[in-house]
């Protein structure tokens, strides 16, 4: 697709030759990520088109699309404010490019936040505003997609985060080349993607969040049947310690 047209999706604007170059470094990081996410169930909201747990490791994997004419195929179509998913059963969760497009961002982070384990994590993909993507967008064609989008900072994605209970354990930035339309410039440009994280490390295109769901003041309750098999084993020490000294005490009487 010539980049020059406005593409009428946002899976639509990834195959244009920076959409390719934003994808692939974003599908690297998660293809290294996601194997280390355990769990039995893992959600990606948004951008079905593309498997982006194609490497995780948990077996039941669900795409879900806000649009009906998108559905993948065993995938789910519903609106991400409103998921028809049990609360506190999902361990992975994917949003990727979902918020920054989202008439309120809040109401599906706190849908996120009810469908989520306790200590399940979410991964958050984002264009970095502050970045040649985020002047990109100030300076191009503001109703052209991804450069239509609310772009959200990385310290306001955190203080979001952090409200809702959940603690960034791990992030990335990529994408350091120029937003450029030509597939050979950016190439060119390619060397920056090697450099950009030591020189200008906040300044990569997209971002990359893991964030874990804490729940405070909890703690784990071992079970009474186990505390009771604790407290037989003391005494059952207790009994030995008590024969072996009644023992040496007759041995020296003798």
């Amino acid at each position: 697709m010539d980049d020059r047209t406005k593409p009428a999706s946002l899976h639509d604007w990834f195959s244009t030759p920076l959409g390719t170059y934003v994808l692939g470094r974003e599908q690297a990081w998660l293809d290294e990520t996601t194997p280390n996410i355990f769990g039995y169930h893992a959600l990606q909201l948004g951008l079905p088109e593309v498997d982006l747990l194609r490497e995780s490791r948990i077996v039941h994997r669900l795409r879900v699309s806000p649009a009906v004419e998108r559905k993948p195929a065993g995938g789910l179509c519903a609106r991400l404010a409103e998921l028809p998913i049990a609360t506190q059963s999902v361990d992975l969760a994917i949003l990727p490019h979902v918020l920054e497009f989202a008439a309120d961002p809040h109401d599906i982070l706190r849908e996120i936040d009810r469908i989520m384990i306790p200590e399940g994590r979410l991964i958050i993909i984002g264009f970095n505003p502050w970045s040649l993507f985020g002047m990109r967008r100030l300076l191009g064609q503001s109703d052209a997609l991804p450069w239509n989008g609310r772009f959200v900072s990385l310290l306001r994605m955190k203080d979001w985060l952090s409200l809702l209970g959940f603690d960034v354990a791990d992030g990335h930035l990529a994408c350091y080349a120029p937003p450029m339309r030509s597939e050979t410039w950016l190439r060119r440009w390619g060397f920056l993607d090697a450099t950009g994280g030591r020189w200008w490390g906040v300044a990569g295109g997209v971002y990359m969040l893991e964030a874990v769901k804490r729940v405070r003041g909890t703690r784990i309750i071992t079970p009474a049947w186990s505390q009771r098999k604790v407290e037989r084993k003391f005494a059952a020490a207790a009994k030995r310690q008590e024969a072996a000294r009644t023992s040496s005490h007759l041995t020296l009487i003798k």
